[in-house]
């Protein structure tokens, strides 16, 4: 892939250069008739691709922050671009098993049509608006999406309604990944779209192939004639192909001939794309031995706060007694978390008609995002002191090939990026599942200063972590171990409650919280 190597059986490398390459590629006339479409394939696209082997999540977020809480690497984007019908998707999949990469996203230009003015409605409604015209798609939202992807940072999908011609008013939100899949009729049609693509692919099928696929999915997939898929083939398809997307060939990287039935090129691909990829770093610890960060806040060590902390870490407590006083220390600990947010002066009259000189809450709103499971139980507290606040959920799972956290679900409130966050977990051990959802947070726009972590029991190695990659969270907890052993359990450490939420009594919502994740 370095040099340029002609293997004509199976695959061709052809060294492209883009200086020649113009924003979009000469027009082609206008007066085609449109390809019609019935659904968006946004709406189809699963959250994940099993195969005989292994599930590969397709909207996730992987685990690839340093210890400065950035991405590692940025993703590896594949750029797929080919004729209609000719075996792009496939082609996709047949990459996306091959990888053995557990986080990949697939991208499709059919999300990104531009929105369509009354009288280019009134022209689509006609069959007389061309959507294979460059011009057709959304360029500079594609690019932005792209890049956003390509920097791991969340972005809003649109989803196309091709029985309307108009996005619907639900963006779907996909997250970055090790591999980015981004394909389409148009792919290599725009010179900043190109400048994102680390492995730019072209799908070479015959004409006739293609043809066939159109007519075998026209006919049984969307109910229609065969006169009338020969017809626009032979006016609109066809034409296209020619002026618009085989030009592009000069610029792949790789040809794949016959698509997706070339087991040759697909495997030569998939070992590039390895030989870039970077493996996953693991946290840092170089700073355990410092004094804890000035953002940490411990509650006061008094006598009840000690004597509630003898009980729930002596492994002979009941039950009962474990649910009892870890909620009096959850309790407390929300009081002081609450104690950090911005407040204001706000004078008030007496019932004895006397000013009184109080505070109130600065802010916009107050939102709690426990991370599950165990961040569920400090739910209940939150919703005794502020009333009426809003809950969200992160799920972040321990990989247990790598042991390290991925995140599978999350549910955050609208407008986020607006509010004081109160991020919830009851133990903090290593810091790394505390650092991605913060970064999920993050992603969401809030702002590093309006998120507090609050934890009932942390080991130092994960209040160093959490505190030297976001420096701005206030972090708040009941006590502070010394130790993480083998088992990233902390010690001393505390009782085996919060690692089985099933033993707590959960409120109504919340178990319907569950039930839904």
């Amino acid at each position: 892939f370095e040099e340029l190597l002609f293997i004509t059986s199976t695959v061709e490398v052809i060294g492209g250069g883009e200086g020649s390459l113009d924003r979009l590629l000469p027009s082609v006339s206008t007066g085609l008739s449109p390809r019609k479409r019935t659904t968006s394939q946004c709406k189809s696209e699963p959250p994940l691709l099993r195969t005989s082997k292994r599930t590969i999540y397709t909207a996730g977020r992987p685990p690839w922050y340093n210890e400065h809480g950035t991405q590692s690497k940025e993703a590896f984007v594949i750029g797929l671009c080919g004729g209609s019908a000719s075996g792009k998707t496939t082609v996709a999949r047949k990459i996306i098993e091959a990888l053995d990469v557990p986080w990949v996203v697939l991208l499709s230009m059919d999300s990104f049509y531009k929105v369509l003015s009354s009288d280019e409605q009134a022209l689509a409604a006609s069959n007389d608006y061309n959507f294979d015209h460059p011009d057709a798609f959304d360029f500079d939202l594609l690019t932005h999406t792209l890049r956003k992807l390509k920097q791991g940072k969340s972005v809003k999908i649109p989803v196309y309604d091709f029985t309307t011609h108009g996005r619907q008013k639900e963006w779907k939100t996909v997250y970055g990944a090790s591999v980015i899949i981004f394909e389409g009729i148009m792919s290599f049609a725009d010179k900043a779209l190109l400048q994102l693509l680390d492995m730019k692919i072209f799908v070479d099928t015959d004409s006739d192939i293609r043809l066939v696929h159109r007519l075998r999915r026209d006919i049984t997939e969307r109910g229609r004639d065969i006169e009338g898929v020969i017809k626009q083939y032979n006016k609109f398809v066809k034409p296209a192909f020619e002026q618009y997307i085989e030009p592009t060939m000069r610029l792949a990287d790789i040809v794949v001939p016959r698509g997706g039935g070339n087991m040759v090129a697909i495997d030569l691909i998939v070992q590039h794309v390895h030989s870039q990829l970077e493996e996953v770093r693991s946290l840092a610890s170089a700073h355990q031995a410092q004094p804890l960060p000035q953002t940490l806040s411990v509650l006061e060590s008094t006598p009840q706060v000690k004597g509630m902390h003898t009980i729930i870490r002596n492994k002979e407590t009941s039950r009962d007694e474990f649910i009892f006083y870890s909620k009096r220390l959850m309790r407390l600990l929300i009081e002081r978390a609450l104690s950090f947010l911005p407040s204001q002066v706000h004078i008030v009259q007496t019932p004895q008609g006397e000013d009184y000189e109080g505070r109130t809450f600065h802010g916009k709103r107050i939102t709690g995002v426990s991370i599950l499971r165990a961040g569920e139980t400090m739910e209940p507290a939150l919703r005794a002191v502020c009333k009426d606040v809003r809950i969200g959920k992160i799920l972040i799972q321990t990989n247990q090939d790598t042991g390290e956290p991925e995140l599978h679900y999350l549910r955050l409130p609208k407008d986020i990026s607006e509010d004081h966050v109160i991020l919830m977990d009851c133990t903090v051990s290593t810091g790394a599942a505390a650092m991605m959802a913060v970064r999920v947070l993050l992603d969401h726009d809030v702002q590093e200063d309006k998120i507090l972590l609050v934890s009932l029991l942390m080991a130092e190695m994960g209040v160093h972590s959490v505190a030297y990659a976001f420096p701005q969270v206030k972090i708040i907890t009941t006590a502070v171990d010394k130790k993480v052993n083998d088992l990233f359990h902390i010690i001393p450490g505390i009782g085996d409650g919060f690692s089985n939420p099933d033993m707590w009594v959960f409120h109504e919502s919340q178990s319907h919280s569950r039930f839904c994740v």
